[in-house]
């Protein structure tokens, strides 16, 4: 085995490739035919979107494994341990599984070089292959068409909504991303679109390749309430549901996309409403609206474009505190920093802006030029903007820590809310 240790694979996985991204499937998918798979068995649900992804996935595995199959899930990125990218029947899958895979998948590339994402969606789809499942639910990285995860064909499809971000790989307007992440449908296989705004280069794609297309609030609908929620469809119909465990109006939304999932998988896969309202109230996803502790509350949300912006604007609208909002906010270069800013401005009271050092991460000195309402104070880390905060902090004041996985892990990570 070239490592014995995952820590030794993935810093080597790094160096590997000249570019961190390089979109496109000839690479990827010599390697996995290099691998040899088996015929697999199981059902393939695909999930692409710009936003909402994580949360889908995670509402579908639960689901499902409240109902008692057999479930695969890979997503990225990680917050604390790789290990969570790949999932088997609900548990993250352990490290010498991941050596094992590792060196598979080195043996089959040859003289091919594959990027660090590349390396792990080929290790889950190995890793999937190895075992007996019954769904494997696959989170696409960025866009669609061109991600590693689009090597295989999927039985369901799930676009959630859409908006603008990695626009230096996907396009700068919506219509051309929306086309992109269009690309993991499938010729007379189910696709879900969970957007309540459709982009018509979506719909014009389906139509073309003969991919029976269903929409929100055409083909399913649901409704809520403070206490309970409904969705229905033309067959189908769940009234007085408790909502799902994971906080955010926005969540009901995931989970009526993924309710119309549960309708277009193959027929061997049945779910009874026992097993969805399990699954709604068993979902977790770290740093989606995570409250993680209370007077004063601290709000952990990965918010990194200016859709997620606006949505965490309007969960943090309907939840007024009494005192002030202060925020901790890191992003990383590539993103649309100032649409970010001007989503947040109105339910920001105190900017706490701090570097993030990682790649592509921006100083504070660059964030704050974006920030033209409240107080500001830079800082050179996270931990020190969370360290500054915490002897401002009235009671009835609350933290939301925003703008990037990076930010929102190192908080998870040392708990500084503690």
């Amino acid at each position: 085995m070239r490592f014995q240790t995952l820590s030794d694979w993935l810093e080597w996985q790094e160096t590997l490739h000249p570019e961190e991204i390089e979109l496109g499937l000839e690479r990827v998918n010599k390697v996995y035919q290099s691998l040899k798979p088996e015929q697999q068995n199981h059902v393939v649900v695909t999930i692409a979107g710009t936003n909402g992804k994580g949360s889908c996935v995670a509402f579908l595995e639960a689901i499902l494994l409240a109902a008692g199959y057999r479930v695969g899930a890979y997503t990225s990125p990680h917050f604390l341990k790789y290990n969570e990218r790949i999932r088997i029947n609900g548990k993250d899958i352990d490290d010498r599984s991941l050596c094992e895979s590792f060196e598979r998948i080195d043996h089959a590339r040859g003289d091919i070089s594959i990027t660090y994402f590349e390396f792990g969606t080929l290790a889950a789809l190995d890793v999937f292959n190895q075992h007996d499942l019954d769904v494997v639910i696959l989170e696409v990285g960025m866009g669609g068409r061109l991600d590693a995860v689009n090597i295989i064909d999927a039985d369901v499809a799930l676009i959630t909504s859409i908006g603008i971000d990695h626009t230096a790989w996907l396009g700068a307007d919506r219509e051309t991303i929306a086309l992109e992440k269009a690309g993991i449908m499938r010729k007379g296989k189910p696709a879900i679109y969970g957007d309540l705004d459709p982009a018509l280069s979506l719909l014009k794609y389906a139509e073309k390749n003969e991919v029976p297309l269903f929409l929100v609030a055409r083909d399913f609908h649901y409704g809520w309430s403070d206490d309970d929620w409904a969705w229905c469809d033309f067959e189908t119909k769940y009234e007085h549901m408790k909502r799902p465990f994971m906080s955010g109006d926005y969540q009901l939304q995931n989970a009526a996309a993924v309710l119309a999932v549960l309708t277009k998988l193959p027929e061997q896969i049945k779910v009874k409403r026992e097993a969805i309202e399990k699954g709604l109230q068993t979902a977790v996803l770290p740093g989606r609206y995570q409250i993680v502790r209370e007077n004063p509350q601290w709000i952990l949300d990965v918010a990194h474009n200016p859709h997620a912006a606006e949505v965490l604007a309007e969960s943090l609208s309907a939840s007024p505190c009494a005192g002030k909002t202060h925020a901790v906010f890191g992003m990383l270069n590539d993103k649309d920093v100032k649409g970010v800013v001007a989503n947040m401005q109105n339910v920001v009271d105190e900017w706490h802006v701090c570097s993030l050092a990682v790649p592509r991460g921006l100083g504070a000195n660059e964030l704050t030029k974006s920030i033209h309402q409240g107080n500001v104070s830079q800082h050179d880390s996270v931990g020190d903007a969370c360290l500054a905060i915490i002897p401002q902090l009235g009671k009835n004041d609350r933290v939301i820590v925003f703008g990037s996985f990076y930010t929102v892990s190192d908080v998870l990570d040392n708990m500084y809310y503690n």
